[in-house]
């Protein structure tokens, strides 16, 4: 395994495509902390966080052949990472149908004036995660991916202005908690 340290990616990625082992091993060991960090910031808890990151790799193995050296590796594998845990996410939803579908009109923007300066990152990601699970998946996607509306409304299969709405409420059950937490 020491070997393969000072191989090039490319190199790395073509060993891994002739399913050889510890070329696999290797480049597992390379992202698997950076994309379990991923999968935290959308799974509940360290089970669920590992179970997809499994998939994710299975995955990334089985579909390496399409990457075509065009853009950052890992920005290829985080793209699998998350349409992983976005799918985790439907199966979730759709075995217990528990959220009351929102209203497609969105609200006022929600602000949240100076509040986040007076906590920390853990506690925040904490609040996140303890949020509806629909207001949470948009928020992380739009917020932390970078998605926009369209984007998200595709992916988890609600309108455009589903995604809008869950967004402010994200934002407003947010800055409820943080006003509770922040006096």
């Amino acid at each position: 395994m020491d070997h393969l340290k000072h191989i090039s990616e490319e190199e790395l990625i073509k060993g891994c495509l002739q399913d050889k082992r510890d070329y696999q091993e290797a480049l597992y060991r390379k992202y698997a902390d950076q994309m379990y960090g991923v999968v935290m910031t959308y799974a509940k808890d360290s089970e669920d966080a590992a179970d997809i990151l499994q998939e994710s790799f299975i995955h990334v193995f089985r579909k390496m052949d399409t990457f075509r050296f065009e853009s950052p590796f890992g920005g290829w594998v985080r793209r699998i990472v998350v349409n992983k845990c976005i799918e985790h996410y439907r199966k979730k939803v759709r075995k217990r149908e528990v959220e009351v579908a929102q209203t497609d009109t969105p609200s006022e923007p929600v602000r949240l004036d100076g509040i986040l300066e007076r906590i920390n990152a853990h506690e925040i990601v904490r609040l996140v995660n303890d949020l509806p699970a629909k207001a949470a998946m948009v928020l992380k996607l739009y917020a932390i991916e970078g998605y926009k509306h369209s984007e998200i409304a595709t992916m988890l299969e609600i309108s455009e202005g589903t995604s809008k709405s869950q967004l402010n409420r994200a934002k407003s059950l947010l800055k409820e908690k943080l006003t509770e937490i922040n006096g």
